[in-house]
């Protein structure tokens, strides 16, 4: 993965408007929270192959981290702390978040076919 460059992943996420899609959404800092600090919460989020259609894609932040928006025709997917993207056989976009010490916060997926699983 390499930093997230604002224009190309803009792009590609405007590839997808208005059309079917699959999302693969997570976050997690519970094994990381409860490791470092015994009271912590574990929480996190995980959804994999939901079928959405957006009609607005954004992505903002400050050069360190950003976030990014699908705006559906009733509701929203979001994704905030990202850091990273790839872009796997040109179809499938994948961003994430990591911390400083490289582990995994956040993961937004989104391509035209299903993931595996």
């Amino acid at each position: 993965m390499k930093p997230i460059e604002l224009d190309v992943v803009q792009q590609k996420l405007e590839s997808f408007i208005d059309k079917d899609v699959y999302v693969h959404l997570e976050t997690t800092n519970g094994a990381y929270a409860s490791h470092v600090n015994a009271k912590a919460y574990n929480v996190g989020v995980y959804i994999r192959n939901a079928k959405i259609r957006f009609n607005q894609a954004k992505i903002v932040g400050d050069g360190k981290s950003y976030r990014a928006g699908l705006k559906m025709d009733i509701g929203w997917v979001y994704a905030e702390g990202l850091t990273d993207f790839e872009m796997f056989q040109g179809e499938k976009l994948l961003m994430a978040g990591h911390d400083r010490e490289g582990r995994l916060m956040v993961a937004l997926q989104i391509s035209e076919t299903p993931f595996n699983y």
